[in-house]
């Protein structure tokens, strides 16, 4: 339960308990010995004044309850004013009276949360005031965790607040009486917004908005957010553009980032070299503490940071637990309930604990390997002093050396209150075609009130009259390429005009789909004679054999044989196995932090290595400087080598994994254009590696009149970012997942989901077919902005290019790899080598390369 208290002389002080002049909710507060932050009364103030808004406010500092008792105040406008609630002569249960205003039965508030697994815990929040204050009211959830019978309750009957998320919702917008249900409905609030405005599932949320101010164009909506850049465009996403009021918290909440520094930080780094070599320092923190997180970045190193603390201390069992997405909900919640009671002493986590979960004994935050982004990094953080007036501490466990340049530009930037910008999606229509077909569920539309409707959401604000009618025509008739198949023609105007879904086939395989998450197909993980364990991809199963082992779930396991889409394994009683690979594994470093990091290296030029990580990394960057040169925002470093594998250049413009996958791409394009050439690529987050044959001209690269600007251009970008990569293939892998949102593929019943191939098989299929004879078919223009905005970024490249080109340029002609170029030879090692072949040739390079440097 977040604690709504205050030490700041400056917040207000609520009036003294019990007096005429408080009001029922300051007396609840006085009552739990709480004082009430400034925030907090400006938000009900706004809220009894009817108004909508966006609170912004750090983790942990009482936001929750600003909210709740803004949406009780306006429901319920008693509870806002001074002396005691009205009674009727009815006696609630116990022989009590009950408020004249707490009589009135249906849905009056909606609780939107990102995440099902945080229901429970907001549920628990949200009731702890209604006894005293509204004791008749009930709160709810519907989620995917939400049981049948629960369902069926709440179709007959809604409770007066129901707690969902956004797919959920969207099932509820699709059932034919839903006016109805939200006729009565006061206020919504959307929890955590900062996680969903940049995604198809806060666009989804926004369209639910829209039908709902629709149907109640009084209702007053207020988000919460956290770690945000761009706090107007968050408030105009939720609310529409100039509307509402934005909140913020006056207040800091303190926020300590520190590092676990190596005993021995190398001068030549690759990723993850340090990895469990630091498993004995955070033993040491996670036994100095009651209750820590430890969080990674990916679930395959959660089950290796788990298993080897499990090993490195074996009297911790039972006192160490792991928590994942893929991990079964039943083991999510007991990891959740005994954080929460004090049970455990260390969960090694994912991002399936950055979010919203009041765990007030955690003391701890430790990040394994950089958190490639302030936001996340300030949201880790909130997990530990989670309630107003405690301090958040999180501490960075580099996995590699060049981590501590990203651990310095991170505290940093903290410090300067620098937080990274969400972007948010601009007129999807993969999920326009799904809201269509489920408003047409939800009582039908017309088309006019509904594009004026859908223009209100602001992801479509700019939505064509032209590209809504493609939007109806393809729910309609199939579009250009299907009108022959009546399975899509999913919705159809009745005499009056009203579009509607004519097929009870077609309406429940809709609402099956409803949703924006796409994932590849998963089986269940579960033992021969006993529970279920999680999920696992499909991929990864397909390549094991009967007796195969592999970590999972803390567990070493034995893989027996697959039947149904589940696969079966038993516990393995010796021996190492293979750790599954998730999809998603890899973080782009955020433009925000990349930047810090330039910083960094600026002062380092200067020979400033202020702080303990940059004195730890003070050897590397001396050597890459003796070498080389260290890159800035002031100036690009592009490094030449000769070796037996060819020509090598190195480029650092220190803008992140997924800008320089497009920028290396460029730049290889580029060159080959003035003289043939074909490139071996190797990218990470600091810069990227060009390897070709044949010598290379650097005066003719880099003439002193241009010093790289025509490489550097953005004129043409577009068409030669599409010439230099696979576009077709690209595109066609985005639109896998559109094909799923729009309706194109179904997913399979309940218990017979469609394998990973039958999927891909099929959006492959109308792929082609919209390609050779739909090619206006706006989806696959949709496919391919995709590729360009979100997995090479166009836009962040084309900032990029224009960075550089105003940087100054320094070639470095190199006899062997630098401290920078290293890592990236290492990782087109990777691709290459196995395991143990990899550890062999990096050896032999770490020994050449040291023993040129100690000479």
């Amino acid at each position: 339960m977040l604690r709504a208290r205050t030490e700041d002389a400056g917040d207000d002080v609520p009036r003294a308990a019990g007096t005429s002049r408080s009001t029922p909710v300051e007396r609840w507060f006085a009552a739990q010995g709480w004082k009430i932050f400034a925030f907090q009364r400006d938000t009900w103030q706004a809220a009894v004044r009817g108004e909508s808004g966006l609170l912004h406010a750090s983790t942990g500092s009482g936001k929750t309850y600003a909210v709740w008792f803004a949406a009780l105040q306006h429901a319920v406008p008693a509870l806002a004013q001074a002396g005691p609630l009205p009674v009727t002569d009815t006696p609630a249960a116990g022989g009590a009276k009950r408020s004249k205003a707490i009589t009135q039965t249906g849905l009056r508030i909606l609780w939107i949360t990102p995440m099902r697994a945080l229901a429970a815990d907001t549920a628990r929040a949200l009731e702890a005031p209604l006894n005293a204050l509204l004791p008749t009211w009930t709160i709810g959830s519907r989620t995917g965790d939400t049981s049948g019978s629960e369902r069926a309750r709440q179709l007959r009957s809604l409770p007066s607040t129901l707690i969902t998320t956004p797919e959920s919702l969207s099932l509820l917008l699709s059932q034919d009486d839903a006016a109805a249900r939200f006729g009565k409905l006061d206020a919504i609030i959307v929890d955590e917004w900062h996680e969903l405005m940049g995604s198809k599932r806060g666009v989804q949320t926004q369209l639910a908005l829209a039908r709902l101010r629709r149907w109640r164009p009084e209702l007053m909506v207020w988000g919460l957010s956290a770690t945000l850049g761009n706090l107007q465009q968050s408030r105009d996403a939720l609310l529409g553009a100039g509307r509402g009021v934005l909140v913020q918290s006056k207040t800091r909440k303190k926020i300590v980032v520190d590092t676990l520094i190596p005993a021995h930080p190398s001068r030549f780094a690759w990723a993850g070299h340090l990895g469990l070599q630091m498993l004995p320092a955070v033993a040491a923190e996670i036994d100095r503490h009651a209750s820590t997180l430890v969080f990674t970045n990916t679930r395959s190193q959660a089950e290796l940071w788990y298993q080897n603390l499990l090993a490195a201390r074996p009297d911790w069992a039972g006192l160490i637990a792991l928590h994942h997405g893929s991990l079964d909900r039943a083991v999510r919640e007991w990891v959740e309930l005994a954080i929460k009671n004090g049970q455990l002493k260390a969960v090694v986590c994912t991002s399936s604990l950055d979010l919203g979960v009041d765990f007030a004994p955690v003391e701890r935050v430790l990040q394994v390997g950089s958190a490639r982004g302030v936001a996340r990094l300030l949201q880790r953080a909130g997990r530990s002093g989670h309630s107003p007036g405690r301090v958040s501490r999180v501490t960075l466990v580099p996995t590699n050396t060049l981590e501590l340049l990203e651990a310095a530009g991170a505290r940093h930037a903290v410090a300067a209150g620098q937080v990274e910008q969400r972007p948010v999606p601009d007129t999807p229509l993969d999920v326009l075609v799904q809201h269509l077909v489920t408003i047409a569920l939800g009582g039908g539309f017309r088309s006019q009130e509904l594009f004026d409707e859908v223009r209100s959401a602001y992801s479509y604000r700019a939505l064509r009259p032209d590209q809504w009618q493609w939007a109806l025509d393809f729910v309609a008739r199939g579009g250009q390429s299907l009108i022959a198949y009546p399975e899509y023609q999913r919705v159809v105007p009745d005499a009056d005009g009203v579009y509607r879904v004519p097929d009870a086939a077609i309406a429940r395989r809709h609402r099956m789909s409803i949703g924006t998450i796409v994932s590849d197909a998963s089986m269940q993980v579960q033992y021969l004679r006993g529970a279920r364990i999680g999920t696992i991809e499909e991929g990864f199963i397909a390549r094991l054999r009967a007796g195969d082992r592999f970590l999972f779930g803390g567990r070493m396991l034995e893989f027996v044989r697959v039947h149904e889409m589940t696969a079966y394994v038993r516990r393995a009683t010796s021996g190492s196995g293979a750790v599954p690979r998730w999809q998603g594994g890899r973080m782009p470093l955020s433009s925000t932090l990349a930047h810090a990091v330039l910083d960094c290296l600026e002062e380092a030029t200067h020979d400033d290595y202020s702080g303990p990580e940059m004195q730890a990394v003070q050897p590397l960057l001396a050597l890459q400087q003796q070498w080389s040169a260290l890159p800035t925002a002031r100036k690009l470093v592009v490094e030449h080598l000769h070796s037996r594998e060819g020509h090598h250049l190195f480029f650092y413009p220190f803008a992140g994994r997924l800008v320089h996958v497009g920028l290396a791409a460029l730049i290889s394009y580029r060159l080959a254009q003035r003289r043939p050439a074909t490139f071996s690529i190797a990218v990470n987050d600091y810069g990227f590696e060009l390897l070709g044959a044949a010598p290379v001209d650097l005066a003719e690269i880099f003439p002193a009149s241009d010093m790289g600007g025509a490489l550097f251009s953005s004129a043409h970008l577009l068409e030669d970012v599409i010439a230099s990569l696979n576009a077709t293939e690209l595109t066609q892998r985005r639109f896998r997942e559109i094909a799923r949102i729009s309706g194109l593929v179904f997913q399979g019943f309940p218990g017979q989901p469609k394998s990973t191939r039958q999927l891909q098989a099929s959006a492959s299929l109308f792929f082609e077919v919209f390609r050779k004879h739909d090619a206006g078919n706006l989806l696959l223009t949709q496919a391919q902005t995709e590729v360009l905005e979100q997995e090479l970024e166009l836009q962040r490249l084309r900032e990029t290019l224009e960075e550089l080109r105003g940087r100054s340029l320094q070639v470095c002609s190199i006899t062997r790899a630098t401290p920078f170029g290293f890592p990236l030879m290492v990782e087109r090692f990777r691709e290459k080598l196995s395991t143990e072949k990899l550890s062999d040739r990096v050896a032999r390079m770490l020994q050449e390369l040291e023993k040129a440097a100690a000479r």
